[in-house]
């Protein structure tokens, strides 16, 4: 899959990988010791909705357009809003916050945050989105190999991975990342994005990775139709290891609604320990 985010950005998958990164982060941020926090794809940071890319995909008046139109939307989607609105002040919603600027937005003066782009424009716009921020890092570079060899081997760490899906060995360089992390610091926590197109390649992906991570995952899914043709996205999941029980409901919330109204006979399943 060819994944520019420019096209992406406002999509329904990401406002179910953000809503859901933001509900973590609400909890690991509301008391504790200081948490690290380690992006391997952190993309641009920021995304205009009105540049030809979001125009022509439309993505975003599918996505992020709906849900701030929806009076009725659920308390899970409450942070992820409130950025966007931030962002965009009382006019129309013209730019969309990426992951780095969620993240480093919700976390605390004693936490820090590692962003790491592999493209070489992304990541230098990346860094003038990220400018002047305390804590916060951001390097062009290969963020698996980061995440492998930079994690901290001791204290509250979370590793978020939301790879692009343009190489073949996505599915495993992610199993093989979570599992060196892991080996590391056992108390690690994993947040992992992955497209729905087909349920074999996903129930094959869940088995490696439990597998490799030596415990069980917690699962959401967001069909917005039946995974029967794998030339289409057909919805996205969530997969987190180590994650605090409180985030189960909220993150339900948030792939029911994404399903149920922006999919065609959508539904999310949750499941796993």
């Amino acid at each position: 899959m060819n994944y520019r985010h420019a096209f992406h950005a406002g999509n329904f998958a990401d406002l179910v990988k953000h809503a859901g990164l933001l509900q973590l982060l609400k909890v690991l941020t509301a008391t504790g010791a200081p948490l690290r926090v380690i992006d391997t794809h952190a993309g641009r940071g920021l995304y205009d909705l009105r540049g030809p890319e979001a125009r022509k995909s439309g993505e975003a008046e599918a996505g992020i357009m709906r849900l701030m139109a929806d009076p009725a939307a659920p308390a899970g989607f409450a942070p992820l809003i409130a950025a966007v609105r931030s962002l965009n002040g009382t006019g129309p919603v013209a730019r969309y916050p990426g992951s780095p600027l969620l993240i480093s937005g919700a976390l605390r003066p004693t936490d820090s945050y590692a962003a790491y782009e592999l493209r070489a424009d992304e990541a230098a716009a990346l860094r003038e989105v990220l400018k002047g921020r305390k804590n916060v890092l951001a390097r062009s570079g290969d963020g698996y190999e980061a995440a492998q060899s930079g994690a901290p081997p001791s204290g509250r760490v979370l590793m978020v991975i939301d790879p692009p899906f343009e190489r073949a060995d996505e599915y495993g360089r992610i199993i093989a990342t979570a599992a060196a992390v892991r080996r590391r610091n056992r108390a690690a926590m994993l947040f992992v994005w992955l497209p729905l197109k087909d349920l074999a390649t996903f129930d094959a992906f869940l088995g490696e990775f439990e597998d490799a991570i030596h415990g069980p995952a917690l699962v959401f899914e967001t069909r917005l139709r039946p995974l029967t043709d794998p030339m289409k996205m057909n919805g996205c999941a969530l997969v987190l290891v180590g994650a605090p029980e409180e985030v189960a409901d909220p993150i339900e919330q948030i792939c029911r609604w994404t399903a149920v109204t922006l999919g065609e006979a959508g539904e999310a399943r949750i499941y796993g320990a």
